[in-house]
């Protein structure tokens, strides 16, 4: 099990503490999943400078090609990783007819409204109650990740393993970002837990 401090941010040596306050949000009350992204950008620099502008979005953690993991937020804050969900009754086949209906119409927008009004298992962990690690994963000319490194990989899992412990996250709520959200289908395809 990890230690948390005070401010959310875990101490152990193989996580760097990298503070990125613009990206923090609202108070995060209880961690029901993990999100699992891909950067987009070639190096973490590159990442943890974006993090620092105005209007900036990211997630709880970064790891770096080499494994390096950065924590540059703090697991009682919210982060704005997720986006709109998925339905996730539609993806597991267990919508309702009512359910059914409302989706033959559609809209991203309506849907997460939906959604939200459920609790996990539900629905998928959103920003209000997930934690979010992104691998810093470049996208070719036609918006295909490259594949995570084995360093990556490793440092995943083990994150992966100590936070489901530490906070009680079912294994069954950890996702990769296309999942739970409309996002390129092979963001994080190579990532595994």
């Amino acid at each position: 099990m990890l230690h948390v401090d005070s401010q959310g941010y875990i101490l152990d040596e193989r996580i760097k503490r990298t503070p990125r306050p613009l990206i923090e949000h609202g108070v995060m009350h209880h961690i029901n999943g993990i999100i699992v992204h891909q950067t987009g950008g070639s190096t973490a620099a590159s990442s943890l400078s974006s993090y620092m502008l105005p209007g900036a979005m990211g997630a709880h953690f970064l790891i770096d090609k080499d494994g390096t993991i950065y924590q540059v937020a703090s697991v009682h804050r919210q982060t704005w990783h997720v986006g709109k969900l998925r339905s996730r009754c539609l993806a597991e086949h267990r919508c309702s007819p009512v359910e059914m209906n409302a989706l033959s119409h559609f809209s991203p927008t309506n849907e997460h409204h939906r959604e939200m009004l459920k609790q996990v298992p539900d629905r998928y962990p959103s920003n209000e109650d997930s934690v979010g690690i992104e691998i810093v994963g470049a996208t070719n000319a036609r918006n295909i990740y490259e594949p995570v490194t084995a360093e990556q990989n490793a440092s995943l899992h083990w994150l992966v393993t100590e936070l489901t412990s530490t906070f009680g996250v079912q294994m069954s709520e950890i996702f990769r970002h296309p999942v739970v959200a409309r996002k390129t289908a092979t963001e994080a395809q190579t990532a595994s837990w």
